[in-house]
């Protein structure tokens, strides 16, 4: 008999198999099949509407823990819609015997967080469950926004096209990989777990165009990539030297024969826009915290549709897979 595996919910290429061979199948409608980060309900206003849950392990890690990723995962995934967040719903499965304290700490985080999105709880759910049947404390949430920027989507990106990343990428992945191994790091890495609805509201307030945006949550950067270049059917050229990737993030990859492209973001947002419109875009983003790291990776080319090629530093050239198999579980 068929199972369901861990890798089947990694965000690489078995997790898109499972939602298009098993929800897509069953569920099937127009808004559904896009697979978005968030669905566009039309209407004036037009809303964007998501919905997550979260598991991650540990609850707590080096720049933040449980409740603070559900808050900020969820408006992220409406912020890279063009959608400004308004209300959350959150829903709350505890395993009896969790610390009342621990509990106390992931709520005042999450209040802290939706401090700097604007949004607001309006409803949720709480149960408990008897001890062993689950690992702690699981939380699912759900997200409105109103849509202020349209026409966002995977599908839009276009030959000529330049992709920006605004961040380091892996830094979540690597942070929860060395807490949960108790690898010792010589550096103080954090996740870059944040809230980017300042940093995204703040690009468009600007005249720059953009085509589609998305934080590289599950799979990373190389999962990105590749959902955008197989959607649009266009092909990808990135310069391996421009992504920016933070030095212990590399050496923990080496040590332990993983690609930094396929670990998971919680802060940060990849944009396409057009040639004349990329320098203004990561003038822009310099000037926000969240930003200042933001680099040009590579451009968009109708040659090789389908596939996202990795120029090394060496002047080879390879083919970035999407991930695949068991990446690392329960992340977010």
């Amino acid at each position: 008999m068929k199972e369901i595996l861990l890798a089947h919910g990694g965000g690489g290429e078995e997790t898109r198999q499972l939602i298009e061979s098993l929800f897509v199948k069953h569920f099937g409608n127009p808004m559904l099949e896009r697979l978005e980060d968030a669905a566009i309900i039309s209407g004036n206003p037009q809303l964007a509407f998501t919905t997550d849950s979260f598991t991650v392990s540990p609850l707590f890690f080096n720049g933040g823990n449980i409740g603070k990723l559900a808050v900020a995962g969820t408006v992220n995934d409406l912020a890279v819609m063009g959608a400004r967040p308004l209300y959350l719903s959150s829903a709350f499965i505890i395993e009896e015997g969790f610390p009342f304290e621990h509990m106390q700490t992931i709520v005042a985080s999450m209040a802290e967080e939706l401090q700097k999105s604007g949004a607001t709880i309006i409803t949720g759910d709480t149960k408990v469950v008897p001890r062993g049947s689950a690992d702690g404390l699981f939380i699912n949430t759900t997200g409105i926004g109103q849509v202020v920027y349209p026409g966002l989507s995977a599908g839009n990106v276009q030959p000529g096209d330049v992709l920006v990343v605004s961040g380091t990428v892996g830094d979540h992945g690597a942070c929860i990989l060395a807490q949960r191994e108790g690898i010792e790091l010589e550096s103080d890495l954090q996740s870059d777990c944040a809230t980017l609805w300042p940093l995204i509201e703040m690009v468009l307030t600007t005249e720059i165009e953009i085509h589609a945006m998305r934080d590289p949550t599950r799979g990373g950067l190389a999962a990105v990539l590749n959902e955008w270049a197989t959607t649009s059917q266009v092909g990808m050229d990135i310069q391996e030297a421009a992504i920016p990737i933070r030095q212990e993030v590399m050496g923990l990859c080496e040590l332990l024969g993983m690609e930094a492209t396929s670990l998971a973001c919680e802060g940060r947002v990849v944009f396409a826009v057009p040639q004349p419109q990329a320098e203004a875009l990561l003038a822009v983003l310099h000037t926000h915290p969240l930003g200042r790291d933001a680099q040009i990776i590579g451009t968009v080319t109708s040659a090789h549709p389908g596939q996202v090629i990795l120029h090394t530093e060496y002047g080879a050239r390879r083919i970035l897979e999407p991930p695949q198999g068991e990446l690392l579980p329960r992340i977010c």
